[in-house]
């Protein structure tokens, strides 16, 4: 099948962006190096492409309350304007996919979606709309840039016509962006720092990236890849679906309780499911800092007291951290805080505590 292309992709091959196969399209994985894209967005600000994530509109006067049914978050809580993550969970408690909403009018959404998942829930939503609400794949619609970094506000508010530094986390402005118009300037993110996320209508979206490095250049902006990006969004223990979110798990499990409302009216699918997983999932999410060298990766058995007792899920040598870290699913009895680990590295064994908090903390 041939790789799509994302309204950016001569600009990545002219910054020598390395081109990988990724959820069907050809993605920047680094440009300048991994250590370097990550360490730059840390310090002051970094440019990504994320056009290969999915856009699935949501409108009607029965938007609303499919969505309420759909995510296991309050969206109702939310008002034109504001953005809100969410887990959209099966029948059984496990995560189908975790999105972003964007509530841009009383009734009508914008549902980011995962790159992988952009046709599983796309299906899953039309599947589980008994309220009839309008659902539109808009995919193919938009263009997305994230502008992450303590610097990226400063970027942004050079190429918009308002202060950039009055949106407030978790909101966001449609406004024009670079000259662009029908821009959606949200103050989101995934990797830990501050910046935005610029959905731009794909068919005008190219000028918009050399206009990003140009308003940043006085800032060091260097344009970021795949590989940054999921070692940034590890360091503050951000999931990732496919590693530590599933059709299994659970979002409780994931340490997600703060997105699962289970009394909210009505309920939402799976809502019972996970009332009854609480507490008895046999596994939770654990965050590890290891001793020496050796790198965890997912899918690495981990050991406590010479049993095995979970897998890993993801795991780095944490550029900002300077120490290796990962993410695992273990035994409950083994995820307290300070709990001693084991992981199989390849035949070597590397030890790991249980750690607390975002990694940056541990440090």
């Amino acid at each position: 099948m041939e790789l799509r292309r994302t309204p950016f992709f001569e600009h990545h091959e002219r910054a020598g962006g390395r081109m990988v196969p990724f959820a069907g399209f050809s993605m920047p994985v680094s440009y300048s190096g991994l250590k370097e894209e990550h360490l730059r967005t840390r310090a002051s600000v970094g440019l990504f492409d994320v056009s290969h994530m999915g856009e699935i509109r949501v409108r009607g006067p029965a938007a609303e309350d499919a969505l309420m049914w759909l995510l296991s978050n309050a969206i109702r809580r939310i008002e034109p304007g504001s953005a809100q993550y969410n887990a959209m969970c099966n029948p059984a408690g496990g995560v189908v996919d975790d999105v972003f909403v964007y509530r841009l009018a009383a009734d009508d959404f914008l549902v980011c979606v995962n790159a992988a998942n952009r046709d599983k829930d796309l299906a899953w939503i039309l599947a589980n709309n008994p309220h009839g609400a309008e659902v539109i794949d808009e995919g193919d619609r938009w263009a997305q840039l994230a502008i992450q970094g303590p610097r990226g506000v400063d970027v942004v508010d050079q190429l918009v016509d308002f202060d950039a530094g009055e949106v407030a986390r978790h909101r966001f402005r449609v406004a024009s962006f670079a000259g662009i118009e029908g821009a959606i300037v949200a103050r989101t993110g995934y990797t830990g720092e501050d910046g935005f996320e610029v959905f731009l209508p794909a068919e005008r979206a190219a000028p918009a990236w050399s206009a990003i490095l140009e308003a940043g250049e006085p800032h060091g902006i260097l344009p970021v890849g795949l590989g940054a990006r999921d070692t940034l969004r590890l360091e503050v223990r951000n999931c990732l679906y496919g590693h530590e979110l599933n059709d299994d798990t659970s979002p409780l499990q994931a340490g997600l309780g703060w997105i699962v409302k289970l009394k909210k009216p009505g309920g939402f699918i799976g809502s019972e499911a996970i009332a009854a997983r609480r507490g008895s999932d046999p596994q939770v999410l654990v965050g590890m800092v290891l001793q020496g060298k050796r790198i965890a990766r997912g899918g690495m058995v981990v050991s406590h007291a010479a049993q095995p007792v979970g897998r890993v899920t993801s795991g780095t040598l944490g550029p900002s951290v300077g120490r290796p870290v990962a993410l695992a699913y273990v035994d409950r009895a083994c995820s307290e805080v300070g709990t001693e680990l084991q992981i199989d590295v390849r035949g070597r064994e590397a030890r790991g505590v249980v750690v607390d908090g975002s990694f940056l903390e541990a440090r």
